[in-house]
């Protein structure tokens, strides 16, 4: 029997993690029929069928599960091994795979430009989602989120300021609505409901003196993702609660007025965070070092003004 390329091997752990040829071969950056050539390939080398597939659905077969389990960590080795040779050299190349929130890629977009910038031969794979997923699991080198979600196992580098939330209406829903003075004030207000990636109805966080609420707050409006969230805002239809790096060019142009402002202390800002048991990537280093000059030049900033 002729030996498998690591291409096919890839290929099959990567429709085995996403149970989806397509979305495998988005991440693989492949034909659709590319991959399921290089997958068929194989099958018919070792001579099993390692998923079964239907018009809508695609899992792995017995014989696949095994052989996906015995694969994956031999496959993982050789990356490693890879991965260390090319640390020697002078400039790091390869693809590096991140998973973020769709806010937290828009705030460190100019730093992954000046990444590719200062190393040409790097490539940059970046995925925006809500849900916080298992990067080890899903072929990811690291992630982006707010520090406070990010698993107690994984190593933080953290970067940006501190995030605060905001509660903010248009001008116009003023001129209607009273000013909430205290959280519990809201339940008089039409709130413009936030959808997380789970399902659940995200309840708004305030905290003042020690006193912490969560509210449900009540509207006609149900959203998953801040530009919408914004818009309707915008638009008067209620009340909306986003973090102020949203928010802040509505505030400054006058369209969005805050309140509550009392009600919401800072929180942990972003960070980066990826797996400590294993070999750093070269390109992930370059990109925590530069991760960490301008977090070193902010607080620099940060000095010199309030010396």
């Amino acid at each position: 029997m002729k030996s498998s390329g690591l291409g096919e091997l890839e290929a099959v752990l990567a429709v085995a993690r996403h149970r989806s040829f397509r979305a495998a071969a988005t991440e693989l950056g492949m034909s659709t029929s590319a991959l399921s050539h290089a997958v068929a390939a194989l099958e018919a080398r070792i001579g099993v069928r390692l998923f079964n597939r239907t018009t809508r659905s695609v899992s792995l077969s017995e014989a696949g599960v095994q052989f996906v389990d015995s694969v994956a960590p031999a496959l993982s080795t050789i990356r490693v091994a890879i991965e260390q040779a090319g640390s020697f050299r002078d400039t790091p190349s390869g693809t590096l795979r991140i998973n973020a929130s769709t806010g937290a890629a828009r705030q460190v977009m100019p730093l992954f430009i000046e990444f590719l910038q200062r190393y040409p031969e790097m490539k940059l794979d970046l995925v925006t989602e809500g849900r916080l997923i298992d990067i080890v699991a899903e072929g990811f080198d690291a992630g982006i989120r707010l520090t406070e979600t990010v698993p107690q196992e994984m190593i933080a580098v953290p970067f940006g300021d501190r995030q605060r939330f905001a509660v903010v209406g248009s001008p116009a829903y003023f001129v209607q609505q009273k000013p909430p003075r205290t959280p519990a004030d809201l339940n008089a207000h039409r709130c413009i409901r936030s959808r997380m990636p789970s399902g659940a109805i995200y309840q708004w966080e305030f905290e003042r003196h020690g006193e912490t609420l969560r509210i449900d707050g009540k509207g006609a409006l149900t959203l998953d993702e801040p530009g919408l969230m914004l818009v309707a805002a915008r638009a008067g239809i209620g009340l909306a609660y986003l973090t102020e790096w949203n928010v802040a060019a509505d505030l400054e142009a006058g369209t969005l007025v805050r309140v509550l402002d009392d009600w919401t202390p800072p929180l942990d800002g972003l960070c980066l965070y990826y797996p400590g048991r294993r070999h750093v990537p070269a390109g992930l280093r370059a990109l925590i070092d530069i991760i960490r000059e301008h977090t070193d030049a902010r607080r620099a900033r940060h000095q010199r003004t309030s010396a």
